[in-house]
């Protein structure tokens, strides 16, 4: 039996780390739980892929978390995030990779004619895709118009556009959504 001749070489070779206490925030653990349904489908309408939209709302709370101190009014803290959401994707964008690209979804089998929930759906997943084929801003635009229903000066304020980028960047998108092959069946 041989007997080690350094019992803390383990120790050694790594150097002791430093932690600095976090700061803890149960109000900011209370806003995540209150409004993460929401500001996650905000992120998955910026998104074409679910699992993006999860990583771009868990980058867009952790820059929230991080200036949680600095946000003097708690009260526009949807807008705040809203804003780290977009900024962040649109970082993403122009630091993504040029052969990376969404895929088409798969095509659902055949099905008989649907009863009317599922002829809803299938409205809802075509306006959904004819969203996604928008150009980013145009799609937040949008987004933030009629989904998270702001209004015209709302959106503006929230990405940092005057209040007639907004109206006809929704205007110019409402046209190729209107355009849409896919969204015949509705007109």
């Amino acid at each position: 039996m041989t007997t080690p001749v350094c019992t803390s070489a383990s120790t050694a070779a790594t150097p002791a780390r430093q932690t600095l206490p976090q700061p803890s925030y149960p109000s900011f653990s209370a806003y995540v739980a209150a409004r993460q349904p929401l500001l996650l489908r905000t992120a998955r309408s910026l998104t074409a892929n679910p699992s993006d939209a999860e990583d771009l709302l868990q980058t867009a709370l952790a820059k929230t978390y991080v200036a949680w101190e600095r946000i003097e009014d708690h009260r526009a803290l949807d807008g705040y995030v809203r804003r780290a959401l977009v900024n962040t994707r649109t970082s993403q964008w122009r630091k993504r990779k040029v052969d990376e690209f969404a895929c088409e979804e798969l095509p659902e089998p055949e099905t008989p004619p649907a009863a009317d929930p599922a002829e809803q759906q299938a409205l809802h997943d075509a306006m959904w895709r004819a969203i996604l084929k928008l150009p980013a801003r145009q799609r937040a635009m949008v987004v933030l118009r009629y989904y998270e229903d702001l209004s015209e000066a709302q959106t503006a304020e929230v990405l940092g556009v005057s209040i007639g980028t907004v109206k006809s960047a929704v205007s110019r998108a409402l046209g190729k959504l209107r355009e849409d092959p896919e969204l015949a069946p509705v007109r």
